[in-house]
């Protein structure tokens, strides 16, 4: 027989079922009161609240319908093995345990299970607390809702090449995950002068996405990045760092977490999040919210960098399909100027001003055509260069004494060169030529005037923009750099700038070449070349040429006389049969003996011929199909040493990456040339190496 339950002095009045109902009812925990089958028989409001029923729902129903699908058959096992042997289980046994809500969802709870068996009732009371409610836990549940975030976006950032998506969801998740009314994300544009609205939640009207802001210390955004650490806002009504704009207190915002993004140690951007009522922020958030800003900043630093790859590498494409379409114009520019050149000297014409007229034309049309092609070639750097030491700082000397006198007067040219700048190793009159053409663009760039400022200075290192792509040079590079105060390139313009053919210009001003030809030949030269523009800040063009590690001076070409040796003879391999008509005729005007092969297997076949004994050896390098011009050479050189070669192309970079500094084959002649340019040319090959 059960021992009665003990009595209890209650105050005078007070009835003891009352009580106890409303004891039960009150109880801050869940009290679930389950009869020996399981099924609930009593539940108070803070049971139906904790697990989503309505009050009353909960009576009738089976313990087991609270329990996770996936342990409800343990569960069960449980209760009939409680039900044999009941006993007093308390609170905070460490025991995971896990109850099913009304929605399906579920929540992490403790239980103490109270028998009433030994008091003669048939009962078991269920007191249940959410796990959640302890500050402990709530901060191991927030940490782990922290980690999970960021692990999403660690995720995405693997998955995706689009940097827009990474920029519209990482403020939705920083948002929701901070419980504040919205997250915005600003990035410096172009010279660091504004910051861009680049995505958020959120947002007010005065900052949408593209909106442009001051990079100013006292802007919100612009002290977070000059700051280059996290920044607190506890109330915007008392902040006194920067300027706070008018429109956050009509909006009523009122305090901020700000973190900058980095790249490569430099502050490039910043991640905010923003509440209207007081936020408070502990390190957790702060890590949190720093952990968003890195993955952002590396995927952001990540897609540019493959943006800055697949660039390259779509002029690298155009570049070769530029080079052999200017290869093949050259020849055919070969053929034309050199019959022009006979044409015009032969005895036929001779007092006709009309035929002499129209050669004229022509003539010149193909020298336009030839610097068009020239132009094509030093974009894809297979231009033929002669490098040798240039005085930079005189160059820009000279260059804007020049354009002082032919410039608008409204432009005002500033040089900053000092004498002491370093030589550089350069073909000058192409050096010349990519430093007015970026000048020109200048002069474009101000038509109302402004100030243009050549620089020249030494530098160790290429910016990190450009130092892959170029093979380092031992002796360092110079810098020369031409900036104008004029309109600025938007962000798609100066990505496009370099192409061939890409202009802003009305028709008629201008072929899109320049700036291509400038990237071209600074690449060509074992350098490089960058642009720093803004819409309304200016343009600055930056050519990195390496320095002249050698203390002589290349000028061996100096007062070489035109005269050949009468009767000089030249074996000449060329694979274009036109091409060898106008090399021939030119020898034989020039005095020489000219002897022509199709291809380097003739050539090699009948220089053992005694009858032949070449006093030189003019080959063009692209010979179609077998054997290169510069193989032959080596095979010539080998066979008969000493032999002076003289190398023809419309364009080889492999040549002047390698080839043309070995001896024997130094001296270039470029596509198309006239008959002076073709004399000259053998003048410097007969001068021993």
């Amino acid at each position: 027989m059960a021992a009665p339950l003990p009595s209890l002095e209650l105050p005078p009045g007070l009835d003891e079922r009352t009580v106890f109902r409303s004891l039960f009812v009150a109880y801050p925990d869940a009290l679930l009161l389950v009869d020996t089958g399981g099924i609930i028989r009593l539940a108070n409001p803070t049971a139906a609240t904790l697990l989503g029923y309505e009050v009353g729902e909960l009576a009738g129903l089976p313990v087991e319908t609270l329990v996770p699908d996936a342990i409800r058959p343990r569960h069960a096992a449980y209760r009939e093995a409680y039900g044999k042997n009941p006993s007093p289980r308390p609170m905070g046994t460490q025991m995971e345990l896990v109850a099913r809500r009304r929605d399906g969802s579920e929540v992490m709870v403790e239980i103490a299970l109270s028998p009433l068996q030994g008091d003669g009732l048939p009962y078991v009371v269920a007191a249940i607390r959410d796990v959640g409610a302890y500050p402990r836990v709530k901060q191991a549940l927030k940490r782990a809702r922290y980690a999970e975030c960021v692990a999403e976006i660690g995720r995405l950032a693997v998955d995706t090449r689009d940097s827009q998506l990474l920029l519209q969801h990482v403020p939705a998740v920083a948002a929701e995950a901070l419980e504040t009314d919205m997250a915005i994300v600003f990035l410096a544009e172009p010279g660091r002068l504004q910051l861009r609205v680049a995505g958020g939640v959120g947002l007010l009207p005065e900052e949408q996405p593209g909106t442009l802001v001051p990079n100013r210390r006292d802007t919100p955004a612009g002290f977070v990045l000059a700051e280059g650490r996290p920044v607190l806002v506890h109330d915007y009504a008392a902040e006194t760092r920067f300027e706070v704009p008018a429109a956050y207190r009509a909006h009523g915002l009122a305090s901020a977490l700000a973190v900058p993004l980095t790249d490569r140690g430099i502050a490039v951007g910043a991640l905010i999040v923003r509440s209207r009522t007081a936020q408070r922020c502990g390190d957790d958030e702060i890590h949190f919210m720093q952990s968003l800003g890195n993955l952002l900043a590396s995927s952001l630093q990540r897609a540019q960098s493959e943006e800055a790859l697949n660039h390259a590498q779509r002029l690298e494409s155009v570049g070769q399909l530029t080079g052999g379409l200017a290869h093949d114009f050259n020849n055919l520019l070969t053929v034309i100027q050199g019959n022009l050149q006979v044409l015009e000297e032969h005895p036929a014409i001779e007092g006709n001003p009309l035929v002499l007229q129209l050669v004229g034309a022509a003539t010149r049309a193909s020298k336009r055509g030839a610097e068009l092609t020239g132009k094509l070639l030093a974009f894809s750097r297979r231009q033929v260069l002669a490098p040798r030491r240039v005085d930079a700082q005189a160059m820009l000397q000279s260059l804007a004494d020049m354009l002082r006198r032919t410039l608008d007067q409204r432009i005002r040219i500033a040089v900053d060169a000092p004498a002491a700048c370093p030589a550089v190793i350069a073909d000058a009159g192409q050096l010349e030529s990519a430093l007015l053409n970026i000048a020109i663009n200048a002069r474009d760039a101000m038509p109302e005037g402004g100030t243009l400022t050549f620089r020249c200075a030494a530098v160790d290192t290429l910016p990190p923009s450009v130092e892959a792509d170029v093979v380092e040079a031992g002796g360092g590079f110079v810098a020369l750099s031409i900036a104008d105060t004029g309109t600025g390139m938007p962000e798609a313009v100066k990505e496009r700038a370099f192409e061939p053919f890409f202009t802003t210009k009305e028709a008629g001003r201008g072929t899109g070449l320049g700036l291509s030809t400038v990237y071209g030949f600074a690449r060509q030269s074992r350098g490089a070349v960058t642009l720093d523009s803004a819409p309304g800040a200016g343009t600055t063009v930056t050519l990195y040429i390496p320095r002249f590690a050698d203390a002589t001076d290349d000028d061996a070409d100096a007062g070489l006389a035109r005269a050949l040796p009468p009767g000089l003879k030249v074996m000449v391999v060329e694979d274009e049969p036109e091409v060898r008509a106008v090399v021939t005729a030119f020898l034989a005007a020039l005095g020489c003996e000219g002897t022509t092969f199709g291809s380097a297997e003739q050539a090699l076949l009948a220089l053992d011929d005694p009858a032949l004994a070449p006093d030189l050896l003019l080959t063009d390098i692209a010979l179609g199909p077998g054997l290169r011009g510069t193989e032959l050479a080596r095979q010539v050189a080998d066979r008969r040493p000493g032999l002076p070669v003289l190398l023809m192309s419309g364009y080889s970079s492999e040549l002047l990456e390698t080839e043309a500094r070995e001896p024997g084959m130094r001296r270039l002649l470029r596509k198309p040339f006239t008959r002076d340019e073709l004399s000259r040319a053998i003048a410097r090959a007969l001068v021993p190496a």
